[in-house]
């Protein structure tokens, strides 16, 4: 099964000040601020909602198809994605805009003042789909650049290309005619338990028409696990990982959906693929930055048995080996 990932590719400058903002912006001139902030520590992490779920299904052994925008500085970021199993040729280089960056510096209290520049995102809107009918077996529409998520589904149903419907970051950017045409007709729809309310609020949809709408429908749940609802069919209810030292929750639902599309890509049930999705995910939440885990096959297995038996850890270990 070979999946394209559409969708972010970012790169995420961290930047730490020790003091205080606040202690160091005046009320009274708030209308003309002029202030620079000496900060004691970077951290560049490499992002995007499309590359960190490619960067785990590469690890997982599968050869994703990587689909977006990027600028002329994504030489070094792209060597690391093929290094890590990930197919980086249909990338589209901008003559003119970098990467995506996302800067951001975070004081002492935990404040933060950051700046997002899509760069190259902008650029997604021109992306065709269309070369790949008949070469991939499914498109996961993550969230990126908005008129870009719109077409390239249109794209797919034109193509009759499966589809995965990822909203995440960019649902409140959408109407609820919007989100209709994002999520009619998906193979698979992928939310937390939040989004779900909000796209049931936004389309007028009840929880069952929602799910009738989807091939299948994933909910993740946080520490409570994954629900995975198909229609007409009694819902898949998957517990959380055991024993779980939380770092960093960036990225961790992007490492759930490599997780789960990589199960589906193996001819797995869902349930053992909500039970991946959330391994998976754990190992992005108890490492900073959500491309720095690493998925130890042994380590995998038996916290696959520890947490959900092992029968599911047996199914697991003919892949991951």
């Amino acid at each position: 099964m070979r999946i394209a990932v559409t969708g972010s590719i970012a790169t995420d400058h961290l930047m730490t000040f020790p003091g205080r903002f606040g202690e160091q912006l005046l009320a009274d001139k708030l209308d003309k601020v002029s202030v620079s902030f000496l900060v004691d520590g970077l951290e560049i992490r490499r992002g995007g909602v499309a590359a960190n779920i490619a960067f785990g299904l590469g690890c997982l052994g599968l050869r994703p198809l990587l689909v977006g925008s990027v600028g002329s500085d994504f030489s070094d970021y792209r060597a690391w994605l093929e290094e890590h199993g990930v197919d980086t040729s249909e990338l589209r280089e901008s003559q003119t805009l970098h990467t995506a960056r996302f800067v951001c510096t975070t004081d002492a209290d935990l404040n933060q003042i950051a700046s997002f520049y899509p760069g190259a995102m902008n650029e997604d809107a021109y992306l065709d789909l269309a070369a790949l009918a008949g070469d991939v077996d499914l498109v996961l529409i993550g969230a990126g650049n908005p008129a870009a998520m719109i077409r390239l589904t249109g794209q797919c149903r034109a193509r009759q290309i499966p589809f995965a419907n990822d909203t995440s970051q960019q649902l409140a950017t959408f109407d609820g005619d919007q989100i209709r045409d994002l999520v009619a007709g998906a193979a698979y729809l992928f939310c937390n338990d939040y989004e779900a309310s909000l796209i049931e609020h936004k389309t007028g949809w009840s929880d069952a028409e929602l799910t009738a709408q989807v091939g299948v429908r994933v909910t993740t749940l946080g520490s409570a696990g994954a629900r995975v609802d198909r229609p007409g069919q009694e819902p898949v209810l998957v517990g959380p990982v055991k024993d779980v030292s939380p770092a960093d929750p960036t990225g961790a639902g992007d490492a759930f959906r490599a997780g789960f599309l990589a199960a589906v890509a193996w001819g797995l049930s869902l349930e053992r693929a909500a039970q991946l999705g959330n391994l998976v995910a754990v190992h992005a939440l108890e490492t900073t930055g959500p491309q720095e885990y690493r998925l130890d096959p042994p380590g995998l297995i038996s916290r696959c048995a520890l947490s959900y038996g092992q029968a599911a850890a047996d199914e697991l270990a003919v892949h991951l080996s």
